[in-house]
């Protein structure tokens, strides 16, 4: 280079090139946006499935693999369902139901009980002791819902609903229901309460007849691993 001349300049990269390198940059932000919100739920599953002190148990059973349950349910709300059936025995088509089922209460614990509408003695046990086992978690207790599948077309009893405000009301099939809920052995679904992460995965199930005290330090657990929710 002579006395004359002076620095050269980098030709700037070509159009193509910075676009390119945009959306690179763009697909890690998303990436990591995803990672921070997923990282409480997986710091659950670490401490619940790796990370287990000597003598340490968890009361109920934890499903392996995760199962999307996402789609499970259609929800319905204590009027809907009240109109729906009286528009049925009129003759008249009734109103559809809203769509999400279990999706719709993403970012929440779920409590997951499954009975027919007509609720017998061991339904209003479980209802009863999911919402007890929610009251517990005190300033946790907006963290948790409470979902009750109906897996047959009865309308459940107005004044037991009354009985469980804030508990979220759906619908699904036998068949369906039995496809994404497993058992114990000589179980059905209708006999356990399930657990479903802030995620939309199932993650565990309690034994029929379960006892609350114990379901109640299994949900604290979760609570205190993860903060989504």
């Amino acid at each position: 280079m002579t006395a004359d001349e002076g620095p050269r300049v980098p030709a700037p990269a070509s159009a193509g090139a910075e676009t390119r390198r945009r959306v690179s940059a763009g697909r890690w932000k998303m990436l990591a946006i995803l990672l921070v919100c997923a990282a409480p739920v997986i710091a659950s599953y670490y401490t619940y499935y790796v990370v287990r002190p000597e003598g340490r148990t968890n009361y109920g059973t934890l499903i392996t693999p995760l199962r999307d349950v996402g789609t499970l349910g259609t929800p319905v709300t204590q009027a809907a369902d009240a109109s729906g059936h009286a528009a049925a025995a009129a003759g008249q088509p009734a109103a559809p139901a809203r769509s999400g089922g279990v999706a719709s209460l993403h970012g929440r614990w779920v409590m997951l009980v499954v009975a027919p509408g007509a609720c017998d003695a061991g339904c209003r046990q479980r209802l009863y002791e999911i919402r007890q086992v929610r009251l517990t978690t005190g300033k946790d207790r907006d963290r948790v819902e409470r979902a009750w599948i109906v897996s047959d077309d009865a309308a459940p009893d107005p004044a037991l609903l009354a009985q469980h405000e804030g508990l979220v009301l759906m619908r699904s099939d036998a068949a369906t229901l039995a496809r994404l809920l497993p058992t114990d052995p000589g179980t059905a679904v209708t006999d356990h309460i399930y657990i479903v992460d802030p995620l939309g995965n199932l993650m565990m199930r309690f034994p029929k007849d379960a006892d609350p005290n114990r379901m109640k330090k299994d949900l604290a657990k979760l609570l205190r691993a993860s903060r989504v929710g």
